[in-house]
């Protein structure tokens, strides 16, 4: 569950937080750039309960009533993973807008030069020399997908037994810990610090491989 809820959120949140990033660097007017900016940071400051109680009150009963035959309860692991796409597309966007940022004038004013077009500079110029970074926002995400807790456990369903669809109900590492560990002893409490060491190791290895990527990625433009 913890896997596959991170997944669909960074298969939502990548195209988006790129596209946003883009936008805010190459094609938004001036007097918008930092309005919006500042707004789509503003979203990684609201707490990850609010994030939940909106899945569960808003998403979930929009998606039941929608598509019935697809989300017949509304919860389950595909609105846990909108709900982290959500919660992890203003840390991509941020990344990815000051790696974008690193780009020299230069190699932005010669390929404009060339006769390219935005979209070809964008494509065949700043995204290749910016790859490292774009690989290290989107593991940040991962990383802050993989370890939240709160609004995963509102929507996800917390069922024990895995569903064998993605919009089935399931649970994750972190949902599991927080529905259980309260009441648990002996043995079951062994095994949810267990997970949660688990969860920890998960977490710090893809946030230390972000980290190397975007140090290499700065470096190599400063």
């Amino acid at each position: 569950g913890t896997l596959l809820t991170s997944f669909i959120a960074i298969v939502i949140a990548v195209p988006v937080s790129f596209g946003i990033a883009i936008f805010l660097t190459e094609q938004c007017p001036g007097f918008l750039r930092q309005p919006l900016g500042t707004l789509i940071e503003l979203l990684a400051g609201i707490p990850s309960i609010i994030y939940g109680m909106w899945g569960m009150e808003v998403l979930a009963p929009l998606l039941r009533t929608w598509f019935p035959t697809v989300f017949p309860a509304g919860t389950g692991l595909a609105t846990a993973g909108i709900i982290l796409a959500v919660m992890i597309i203003p840390f991509i966007t941020a990344v990815t807008r000051d790696v974008i940022n690193t780009v020299p004038a230069v190699m932005r004013e010669s390929a404009y030069g060339l006769g390219c077009t935005t979209w070809e500079v964008t494509r065949r110029v700043i995204l290749p020399s910016v790859k490292g970074g774009l690989v290290g926002g989107v593991v940040l995400g991962l990383g802050r997908a993989l370890g939240e807790t709160m609004a995963v456990t509102f929507v996800i369903g917390n069922n024990l037994f895995l569903s064998t669809t993605l919009t089935g109900q399931g649970t994750s590492i972190a949902a599991l810990i927080a529905n259980q560990f309260s009441e648990s002893d002996g043995t079951q409490r062994s095994a949810l610090l267990a997970l949660g060491l688990i969860l920890f190791l998960i977490t710090f290895a893809v946030l230390a491989f972000a980290r190397y990527l975007l140090r290499n990625s700065t470096g190599r433009h400063a």
